[in-house]
């Protein structure tokens, strides 16, 4: 497939087939196809054969995909990567080589030295038929089905160039010694004979090979979200064998088998402890930065990394079952579901080409009736068609590209191609994923209550001493704020960390309890009185309750806390026409507590990673072009299914692989700026597309006239690309909004 048009033409075919439901992507080069619910094959399953056979009458080859499974990427030798891009990387090098010099030649006189006129030949013809060939292919392959695309056009231009210049230098004059291309603007079209089109042929390859790699570069980075999805698993298990731990690939895993899995390393399954207790960091599935305390029963999934104690897990779903393995299928299903838009180009292409070819026919007819001159209505014919072949065209989308993109670069703004563009210009309402988005994704403390007669900076200063030594993530923001607020710490002793329920210490002469109110009544005997926790818990916040020789001395609360730039972007978001929406894995409380800071209405709490796709699809289907902003593997899948994917650059790889947009800083400010910023490279490269197109249909009535000079082609075709470079190079002063 080389456009969006070859996506539909394969869909169309698909779906020609009786109870059969098709959908092509583009840009993942991936069909999905299901029975159609009613049809013919309802319920029974579809001949890959004869699917195969519908791609292949169409003009396409497929083959069915074998679906890559965590099991199979965990235990699968690494093997070196393939660079896909190479062949097309190296014709797009040896082509522009060899056409700067004939460009140079062709539009400089004094460069134009005796004989000059074989030298471009000799230099441009690899190009014109080598580095050309992938359009003259499919020129060929649309003509056997009587189609026509911008490959036709280019080929049909680049071909006729080329072959008229044959003429001009064998059978004409223009390969006598001394030839050189004259600055006269007007001519009859007899003069054809004494010019050459050489650099119009080498030129409009390079160009349009050049937006071709361009486009293949995001193609391929679009197809990377599931492989950075699948390698966060473990690649092997310590399971336990009558006793003994042995060490097998995961993809051997079975259910009711028995894990072993120490601090620090992945759980390779889902499955239930039966053993220990630790911390785990489920960030991967809830996207939340606080671990989660596991005991006996507890469910943990594979996947997620042991940051505490010895575990034993009982395997409960291995494989292709596992809660990863099924996000891995989300992501790809998502991408599926994706509608590429039809380059801007093309569309265009699909007025213009059939146009031209007529307007190239009545011109031949035409002077063949008024003249009767054969080589003058050949000449007028093919001047036609040259003239309205747009050099332009091909540097119009990739130069603003590369400008914008590359001023993006600068400000840690990374954009994946111009299909991402054209959604930046229609969405209408942003989601944002509350934890590492709007928020650090880190603890804080956030306020030390102390009851009364107990100094708030002395009970702080014990409990961050008695904290220190633990790992603990809540234990460091205690220990962090302590010392950020100057204050000494003591040395603790008999320091005991009690997993999953708080530490024991005893500091400057004090016992100290620290932990859960339940765990403070439970093993110390020491009531809470609830008015003193429930009011940060209803807010979302982990109140974490200090007890000084057996009585209750205050909390210290913590809680993810709000970027600083979170609510001046919230505000920009508006002004550029977006409704805020917040989702979050989170609970209710923090949700609620989050939205009122920032002002944000439309809140969606609790939320699983399925639910968060769901959430999107829904958006989607209420009419809304939905952007969708997140960091966490958990919001792959949403970051996918949305219109366009925003990731935060603190985020995982999956993230970043499943989006169209990434903002390295981590800033939701700068989220704006890139919205901004592909929103003015879109209208850029439209007016790029209006200006190629137009100065060319401008010159067509002269070419029909015969009254074009091959200058006059070559004068338009530099003084449009000139426009067109120009304009792309004004994005260089793309700016952001000032805080």
């Amino acid at each position: 497939m080389t456009c969006a048009s070859c996506a539909n033409r394969i869909e169309r075919s698909l779906n020609k087939l009786p109870g059969v439901e098709a959908t092509v992507n583009y840009a993942t080069e991936k069909a999905s196809v299901r029975a159609a619910e009613g049809g013919p094959l309802d319920g029974a399953p579809l001949d890959a054969d004869a699917l195969i056979a519908a791609v292949e009458k169409a003009g396409y080859g497929a083959a069915v995909v074998v679906p890559r499974e965590v099991s199979a990427a965990s235990t699968a030798p690494v093997a070196a990567p393939v660079d896909e891009l190479a062949p097309l990387r190296q014709r797009l090098i040896i082509s522009a080589v060899l056409t700067i010099p004939v460009l140079l030649m062709s539009m400089i006189p004094a460069l134009q030295f005796m004989n000059w006129q074989w030298l471009a030949l000799t230099l441009a013809s690899p190009v014109a038929v080598w580095g050309a060939w992938p359009f003259h292919r499919v020129a060929l392959h649309n003509a056997r089905r009587l189609i026509a695309s911008m490959d036709t056009l280019i080929s049909v231009g680049v071909s006729a160039a080329y072959l008229w210049s044959l003429y001009a230098l064998f059978f004409g004059e223009a390969g006598m010694p001394g030839m050189t291309m004259t600055l006269q603007l007007l001519g009859r079209p007899e003069e054809g004979a004494h010019e050459i089109y050489l650099e119009v042929a080498a030129a409009v390859t390079v160009f349009i090979l050049l937006g071709r790699y361009l486009e293949a570069r995001a193609k391929r980075s679009s197809r990377e979200a599931l492989d950075a999805l699948l390698d966060l698993a473990a690649r092997d298990a310590a399971v336990l064998r009558d006793g003994v731990e042995v060490r097998v690939p995961v993809g051997q895993l079975q259910v009711n088998d028995r894990v072993v899995v120490r601090p620090g390393e992945t759980i390779p399954t889902d499955g239930v402890v039966v053993e220990g207790t630790s911390s785990v960091d489920a960030s991967l599935l809830t996207g939340e930065p606080l671990p989660v305390d596991v005991e006996l029963d507890s469910r943990v999934v594979g996947g997620t990394i042991n940051v505490g104690g010895r575990i034993v897990v009982e395997a409960s779903r291995v494989g292709a079952d596992t809660e990863l393995a099924r996000m891995g299928r989300l992501v790809e299903e998502a991408q599926t579901g994706k509608a590429e838009v039809q380059r801007l180009a093309d569309r265009v292409s699909g007025v213009f080409v059939p146009i031209v070819f007529a307007l190239a026919l009545l011109t031949l007819l035409g002077w063949l009736l008024l003249d009767g001159s054969v080589e003058i209505a050949f000449t007028a014919a093919v001047a036609t068609l040259i003239i309205a072949c747009p050099c332009a065209l091909g540097l119009a989308t990739p130069t603003a590209l590369l400008v914008g993109t590359g001023r993006g670069s600068q400000l840690g703004i990374l954009i994946r191609g111009p299909q991402v563009l054209e959604r930046t210009r229609r969405i209408d309402t942003i989601v944002l994923d509350k934890t590492g988005t709007v928020t650090t994704g880190q603890m804080a403390v956030t306020a030390v209550v102390s009851v009364a007669g107990v100094d708030a900076d002395r009970m702080l200063a014990l409990a961050a001493s008695a904290e220190d030594g633990s790992e603990h993530p809540l234990a460091r923001a205690v220990v962090d704020h302590a010392r950020a607020a100057g204050l000494s710490l003591f040395a603790a002793e008999s320091f005991a960390s009690h997993a999953g329920a708080g530490v024991t210490a005893v500091v400057d002469g004090h016992a100290l309890a620290i932990g859960r109110a339940s765990w403070l009544f439970e093993s110390w005997a020491i009531e809470v009185d609830a008015a003193l926790i429930v009011t940060h818990e209803d807010a979302g916040a982990t109140p974490i309750v200090v007890a000084i020789d057996g009585a209750v001395a205050g909390v210290i609360v913590l809680a993810d806390t709000l970027k600083p730039t979170s609510a001046l972007a919230i505000e920009r978001f508006r002004a550029l026409g977006l409704d805020p929406v917040l989702l979050t894995g989170d609970n209710a409380g923090a949700a609620r507590t989050v939205a009122a800071k920032l002002g944000i209405d439309d809140v969606r709490a609790g939320v699983t990673p399925a639910g968060k796709l769901d959430v999107i699809r829904q958006l989607q289907a209420d009419g809304h072009v939905v952007a969708m902003v997140g960091d966490g593997v958990n919001d792959a899948a949403a970051l996918a299914a949305a219109d366009l994917g925003i990731a935060m650059g603190g985020g995982t790889d999956a993230a970043m692989a499943a989006s169209d947009l990434t903002v390295v800083s981590g800033d939701l400010l700068v989220v704006v700026d890139a919205i901004r910023l592909a929103r003015r490279t879109l209208r850029t490269i439209i007016g790029n597309l209006f200006w190629a197109f137009g100065y060319n249909v401008a010159a067509i009535p002269i070419a029909m006239a015969g009254l074009l000079n091959p200058l006059l082609a070559g004068l338009a075709m530099a003084f449009s690309s000139v426009f067109v470079v120009t304009n792309s190079l004004r994005l260089r002063g793309f700016r952001p909004q000032p805080r």
